[in-house]
């Protein structure tokens, strides 16, 4: 889980809560950035709108991850920030935050260090984005994020299916496929991926 504890002692003393309903607005697009956000409970998702009307999900953040990194050097927020449950923020204000990187290199460099993190990420995502077969992309997916044969979910499968940018019916009939196969087992709020079966 990541820790925060880098952001400046000056930082944290002017942050403040602020508690989102499901459905509920943080940022829309377009907005002036005034914060940079910590995720305290719940979960948020970025999101932008297509030509055709469909909300296409970028990220989905929860307890202890950051949102608007980018918009702190930006004169706009670059898409919607909306409570995909109920969540608790902290709102850190964007101009104390820069004050305090113009003045303590050490928490900079920490959060270039979690910018890098991200890229690396954002990578990943495109590269899961690019696979065509529904069942590699979830298959990818899951490789990438097991610890110790393990894949947490975070969220429901409905918001995987959103950021693995399939139907959650493409997704359930992927999940239902690959346990019929024996490579994976479900269980509640987590994935089990099973060693090949030895023929």
């Amino acid at each position: 889980m990541p820790n925060h504890d880098w952001l400046p002692a000056a930082v944290r003393a002017k942050a403040i809560d602020r508690k989102l309903k499901a459905g509920e607005a943080l940022f829309r697009l377009g907005d002036k950035p005034v914060n940079f956000y910590e995720v305290m409970a719940g979960r948020v998702r970025l999101s932008r709108v297509d030509r055709s009307g469909r909300e296409v999900i970028l990220y989905v953040a929860g307890p202890s991850e950051t949102l608007a990194e980018a918009s702190l050097y930006s004169p706009a927020y670059h898409c919607d920030a909306i409570a995909s449950t109920a969540a608790t923020l902290r709102a850190y204000p964007k101009a104390a935050l820069l004050e305090a990187f113009a003045k303590d290199r050490k928490a900079a460099q920490v959060f270039t260090a979690t910018l890098a993190r991200q890229v690396m990420n954002l990578r990943t995502r495109i590269e899961q984005r690019n696979i065509r077969s529904a069942r590699d992309r979830v298959r990818h997916y899951l490789a990438v994020h097991a610890d110790a044969g393990v894949v947490p979910l975070r969220g429901t499968l409905t918001d995987l299916a959103a950021e693995l940018g399939l139907t959650h019916e493409a997704l359930y009939r992927t999940l239902a496929a690959l346990e019929r196969s024996g490579e994976i087992k479900r269980g509640r709020a987590k994935i089990a991926l099973l060693a090949p079966r030895r023929i």
